[in-house]
């Protein structure tokens, strides 16, 4: 048994067990940056995303894989959307950030994509060959500018290529996306907690772009399975203090080269980043689960391995036994186009009002985006295959849903009734901070997985698989509100075992790993917004 067991089992009891270093208090005077900067590396700027034909935005938020291929204004427009700054936000609201939010120094710059704590740790990667028309080499994404800053000139694509292996994907392209965290910049809040927040922000990115993707009919492959010691050293990574998490390859609009670009194993990115921070800190626990998670890196999962776990395991608590149905009306339409949706979402922190109920069309269509997203189109995992994640809903405030405990039959949309009555007290009580009025929220969804039965059938790098599906589907559900114009908040900060208990899952082997919050706000809020570009 890998230590990926023991790190899950201590993230769910974190509440009542702290997670060491139990004292550990954040140095905010001392916070690392959102990114890296590199001061003395040349810059370009990207496309801002314009130019793209709002024409191609009509394919919907969760449609049919495309076929189409990569330009560089539809890489810009994909970086911009999801990772790149869009606006600043100001909002009366119950984060405890508030006081700080109108200095400029703390200001609230709003993303796409959404991020555990909003620390948006991911580094983005492009390794370019020849079929592009800038120069081959490493650049990297600078979010705040939207530029890219070349870390390193000439073709190491094949480099890339040989550490992915025999993905299918990365055959006949030069164009790569590759995603890294340094650790310190999500560690620095959440200590040894980090590397569970960080796989599931590579979950969210992947799950933005993989929407974005489809909406102009492109499709993305993920690769989480390669060579990342090779990966790392390309990038000039330390393995102590960096992660390599996934690896995109991008289908270019152009003609490759007759000859792939060869192996260049003594290539190497020797720019180092100025770190902001005074002092940098490691953490045993965060160091020992990543060393498991990047053992045998390469070692990817056989066709329908995971497959094989996942139908061993039981029906869903309360799906199992007969039990009062209601169905759901259809999903309500989301026709917003996918660049507005992302670029008005945002998270509602504690503005519920259960005085106006939820169009039960509208839970409907937030389910139905937590499915769609529940398969990563990932190297681990089966097109078409049994989905790691199944789906509970505490209902407070649904016209026309009793208020009580359901599980969510997925194959007939149906709420199965497991507990009825008022949940309000339950999941206040069971959340730990202050920013979030559970019991207003129209309902909760919960969305589980078996992250043991994952690492007992793919190995501790499963774990980065897991969380990444969580983190995929809690942007589904975040896009969706946003296209249907009602509230969303997202949270780590409850009680897994409360939780656990409550649904039936203890003997199951089955996490909460987060619970999602939809529902309406209170009228007439105070708001500030400021885009930088038009939505």
């Amino acid at each position: 048994m890998g230590y990926a067991h023991e790190y899950a089992t201590a993230v769910m009891r974190r509440a009542r067990i702290p997670m060491e270093p139990a004292d550990f208090v954040p140095d905010w005077a001392d916070r690392p940056r959102k990114g890296k900067f590199f001061p003395d590396a040349p810059s370009f700027p990207l496309p801002d995303g314009g130019c793209v034909d709002e024409a191609t935005l009509d394919r919907g938020l969760f449609g049919q894989r495309g076929t189409g291929a990569f330009t560089l204004p539809l890489l810009g427009a994909m970086l911009r959307d999801s990772y790149g700054l869009t606006g600043r936000r100001l909002a009366v609201q119950a984060n405890s950030d508030l006081g700080s939010l109108p200095f400029h120094t703390h200001a609230n710059w709003s993303r796409g994509t959404s991020s555990g704590g909003g620390l948006y740790p991911i580094g983005i990667h492009w390794i370019s060959g020849a079929s592009d028309p800038l120069t081959p080499g490493v650049y990297y994404y600078d979010t705040p500018h939207h530029r890219l800053t070349r870390l390193l000139s000439g073709d190491v694509t094949g480099e890339v290529r040989d550490a992915l292996g025999d993905l299918t994907e990365a055959a006949g392209t030069d164009q790569f996306l590759v995603l890294g965290v340094t650790f310190w910049q999500n560690a620095f809040k959440y200590n040894s907690f980090c590397y569970h927040a960080i796989t599931m922000d590579i979950g969210a990115l992947l799950g933005t772009w993989g929407m974005w993707a489809r909406a102009h009919g492109l499709h993305l492959g993920n690769a989480l399975w390669f060579d990342e010691p090779r990966l790392g050293r390309l990038l000039g990574l330390a393995p102590e203090e960096d992660g390599v998490f996934a690896v995109v390859p991008l289908r270019w609009d152009g003609a490759a080269p007759a000859e792939p670009a060869p192996p260049t194993p003594d290539a190497r990115v020797d720019l180092v980043p100025h770190e902001r921070s005074r002092r940098v800190l490691t953490f045993p626990t965060l160091r020992r689960i990543h060393e498991a998670t990047a053992e045998g890196a390469a070692d990817r999962p056989a066709p329908g391995t995971l497959d094989a776990a996942l139908a061993e395991r039981d029906a869903p608590a309360g799906l199992d036994r007969p039990a009062e149905r209601i169905p759901l009306p259809a999903p309500a339409p989301l026709d917003t186009p996918v660049r507005r949706a992302l670029r008005q979402r945002r998270s509602s922190f504690g503005r519920f009002t259960g005085l106006r109920p939820l169009d039960p069309a509208l839970l409907s269509a937030s389910l139905a985006a937590a499915v769609a997203a529940s398969t990563l189109d990932s190297d681990g995992e089966t097109p078409g295959g049994t989905p790691i994640t199944r789906f509970y809903v505490f209902v407070n405030h649904v016209s026309g849903v009793p208020a009580g405990l359901y599980a969510y039959d997925q194959d007939t949309r149906e709420l199965a009734l497991m507990k009825g009555g008022d949940f309000g007290a339950f999941l206040q009580d069971n959340y730990f901070l202050a920013n979030y009025n559970l019991e207003q929220a129209a309902a909760v969804l919960v969305p589980v997985a078996p992250t043991h039965a994952v690492l007992d059938a793919v190995g501790d790098r499963g774990y980065r698989l897991v969380n990444a599906v969580i983190g995929a589907t809690a942007q589904a559900v975040y896009t969706a509100a946003s296209a249907a114009d009602i509230a969303c908040g997202v949270a780590l900060g409850f009680d897994c075992v409360s939780y656990a208990e409550e649904i039936g899952l203890t003997e199951r082997g089955e996490i909460p790993l987060l619970i999602m919050m939809i529902g309406n706000e209170r009228l007439r809020p105070a708001d500030y917004r400021y885009d930088i570009v038009a939505p």
